[in-house]
């Protein structure tokens, strides 16, 4: 699936609904939320605070995904292309940080 295809899957989702869109407010602290629950799960799975035994396993992917869905909505709301978007900060990646770090040596 493309980002086209996330994009419109979640206007398909969010369309059925009369609230539609939250605020962009409203989104970016939804990005927040979930980029927290991504570093809590981040930090119980790799760092120094483990889980409690009574506490449930939580999934990286499925915090990533909650990211990438709101990342979707804001999008979708604002009228951003996120596949455009992406391209654009490759090639800026690819043009400006292309000297920035060692290459990996051809074996």
């Amino acid at each position: 699936m493309d980002l086209k295809e996330v994009q419109q899957r979640v206007d398909q989702w969010i369309g059925q609904f009369e609230e539609g869109y939250f605020s962009p407010q409203g989104m970016i602290m939804r990005l927040v939320e979930e980029l927290g629950e991504l570093a809590r799960e981040v930090n119980h799975q790799f760092g120094e605070k483990r889980k409690k035994a009574s506490e449930p396993e939580g999934s990286l992917a499925m915090e990533m995904g909650d990211l990438l869905f709101v990342l979707a909505c804001m999008a979708n709301s604002l009228n951003i292309d996120l596949e455009d978007a992406f391209l654009a900060v490759m090639a800026k990646f690819q043009t400006r940080d292309k000297d920035r770090w060692t290459p990996k040596r051809q074996t």
